[in-house]
């Protein structure tokens, strides 16, 4: 499915990069939520949360029913930035839902599906957000586009320190841990995977390229023999170590551009392309199943999308699985916007192929 990942430049500035895997398109809207803007979070049999944004956001969102007028009540963010470098992130994780404690009666509770427009909205740093989640209550309620099931995701929040968070529901029960490596996949639980770090001390960038055996010296001519101890699958505990490898080891640059453009390269190693993996609902495989989209008999996983968020000086880079380039929305540009606008994603980047040039002479 997905994989975001924390990067520090030379100055300890930092990067979040993010990929969504889906085997269909899905009605992305680009949407920026201004500051001051009014907004609710209902559960049925609980009071209302409202609060007012104090930071204005840049997201990628999806709408919680299909063919109704996209507004800041509808969209949902699946992965945003707000003007303070906060980032969030929203990522499968199917055992999300059971069975959960009561609420008292008459408590105002959040809807876990507006916790991106509530964490980005409100607060600018992990500190804060761990402060105000041990104060309210949240609730997985059923979400129309997911066929009438709740939401089966966690949710990963940082910061411009590095600092990071992951909130979890396992089903049911809500579980926050903070995030020392700055990667996020999908399941097991994100302490498992921790764990399974224990099992990958050896790795390291440095290429061991010579050995004795007996009386024979071994060469390797090529360099790169160093990831042979990474695993290879595409499977979310594989995904997650070689995320936490390139974060650890690639290069870390003096300057932003180059920053953002070694957060691209990054990321480029958990594209996916159509067809390298097929599931076969007849194996047991599972996809995700989105109300009025249907899924194909022999289905393909593939990244239907890609972010970079330079967080220092909140720039939101984008690409869609049509596009061989990035665009960049400049929320510190939309400053002055007062009002809530969301755009198709398809209408923001550009479609392959790109436009062809020839070599002048000077």
């Amino acid at each position: 499915m997905c994989t975001s990942l924390l990067y520090r430049d030379a100055a300890n500035r930092t990067y979040l990069g993010r990929t969504m895997e889906l085997s269909i398109e899905l009605p992305y809207q680009v949407a920026h939520f201004p500051k001051g803007l009014h907004l609710s979070s209902a559960v049925p049999e609980q009071a209302p949360l409202n609060w007012q944004t104090r930071h204005a956001i840049v997201a990628v969102t999806m709408p919680t029913v299909l063919d109704v007028p996209s507004d800041q009540h509808s969209l949902k963010i699946v992965e945003g930035m707000n003007d303070a470098g906060l980032t969030f992130s929203l990522q499968s994780y199917s055992q999300a839902n059971g069975p959960q404690d009561p609420v008292p009666e008459g408590k105002a509770t959040l809807a876990v599906q507006d916790l991106g427009t509530w964490v980005l909205g409100q607060f600018s740093t992990v500190h804060e957000i761990k402060a105000a989640l041990a104060e309210i209550s949240i609730r997985i309620t059923p979400v129309p586009l997911l066929g009438g099931q709740g939401m089966p995701f966690h949710y990963g929040v940082r910061d411009t320190t590095g600092a990071g968070l992951v909130i979890e529901f396992h089903e049911g029960k809500l579980s926050v841990h903070d995030n020392p490596v700055g990667v996020m996949t999908n399941g097991p639980q994100f302490d498992w995977h921790l764990i399974n770090l224990n099992n990958y001390t050896f790795i390291s960038n440095i290429d061991r390229s010579t050995a004795t055996f007996g009386s024979f010296k071994a060469r390797q001519p090529d360099p790169g023999i160093s990831k042979t101890g990474l695993p290879s699958s595409d499977t979310a505990v594989d995904r997650f170590i070689r995320a936490v490898y390139y974060t650890q080891f690639a290069e870390k640059q003096p300057d932003p551009d180059k920053a953002v453009q070694m957060v691209a390269h990054i990321m480029n190693n958990f594209d996916r392309p159509r067809g390298i993996s097929i599931l076969l609902p007849e194996d047991g495989a599972e996809s995700l199943q989105v109300a009025g989209q249907t899924n194909p008999s022999v289905s393909t996983e593939f990244t239907t999308w890609t972010s970079v968020s330079d967080m220092n000086r909140h720039l939101f880079f984008l690409r869609n699985s049509r596009s061989m380039n990035y665009i960049c929305l400049d929320l510190a540009g939309m400053a002055e916007t007062a009002e809530f606008r969301a755009v198709p994603i398809e209408k923001l980047t550009s479609a392959y192929p790109v436009p062809r040039v020839q070599i002048a002479a000077e």
